[in-house]
């Protein structure tokens, strides 16, 4: 059985066309805001493409990132290399990665976290993530609300790249309430001159959090200092209409 959420060959080319290096939701400009002045080291895990990771590195920050997908990060290195930028890269997964160095800050955008969908193991890694920084180094991570859990799928989607149509179309396979997760299929085709040419197939899940029950676990795993940012303004308290929450909580001090 393939793993979820691998992010193969064509589904990272899609990715990146869909969202490029320095993208922004509005999350690139409030993560350095709350970052501030660059100073210290900054981890990025699963950072995919370098969409938020290289904007960031041209800005100074000293960041690290790594990705479980050799291809996401193939993209992320060819946009470094053509930037001249050197970037410290690695591939890594959520539950075991490890650096030698510890940081002052530690970014998640774009609901990564939520690519980690058994709520155990989803613990142990913010516990991961806590002993990764520094005293009183902070964590940014940032959640769909829970409401997206019962969001219809896309409709078909299309890019052009050169030549080819690159398609992608969801069909859900399960939405589990008990578990807060939803399963889906995509599947990705690339299309020339009219045919065919090449078609891939992904499960893909995400785990929902309540805001207390991420709360909670941030506090379980020895976080402080939570505070909770609705749609990319500082201090804005989640409502009904949200639709990204990003959680900033501190590591203990010495």
């Amino acid at each position: 059985m393939k793993p979820d959420n691998r992010y193969g060959s064509l589904a990272a080319t899609v990715y990146h066309l869909d969202k490029p290096i320095g993208r922004s939701f509005g999350d690139i400009e409030f993560y350095r805001d709350l970052l501030g002045p660059p100073r210290g080291s900054v981890l990025e895990p699963a950072c995919g493409n370098g969409r938020v990771l290289i904007p960031l590195l041209e800005a100074g920050y000293d960041i690290y990132g790594f990705d479980a997908s050799e291809e996401m990060l193939a993209h992320c290195l060819k946009a470094c290399r053509r930037r001249g930028l050197r970037a410290a890269l690695s591939r890594q997964r959520f539950e075991d990665f490890a650096y030698e160095q510890s940081f002052e800050a530690l970014i998640l955008p774009a609901g990564s976290f939520q690519l980690v969908t058994d709520a155990a193991l989803a613990r142990r890694v913010l516990r991961r993530l806590r002993r990764a920084l520094l005293p009183r180094g902070r964590l940014i991570l940032d959640l769909d609300p829970l409401s997206g859990l019962a969001e219809p799928e896309a409709a078909l989607r299309a890019w052009q790249s050169g030549e080819d149509r690159l398609t992608l179309s969801e069909s859900a396979v399960k939405t589990d309430f008990v578990r807060q997760m939803r399963v889906s299929e995509l599947t990705y085709e690339r299309w020339r001159d009219g045919e065919l040419v090449e078609r891939q197939a992904e499960t893909f899940s995400l785990r929902f959090w309540g805001v207390l029950e991420m709360e909670l676990a941030l506090r379980e795993a020895g976080f402080a200092d939570i505070a909770v940012h609705a749609d990319y303004r500082r201090g804005a308290a989640p409502e009904r209409s949200t639709g990204a929450l990003t959680f900033e909580a501190s590591a203990p001090p010495a």
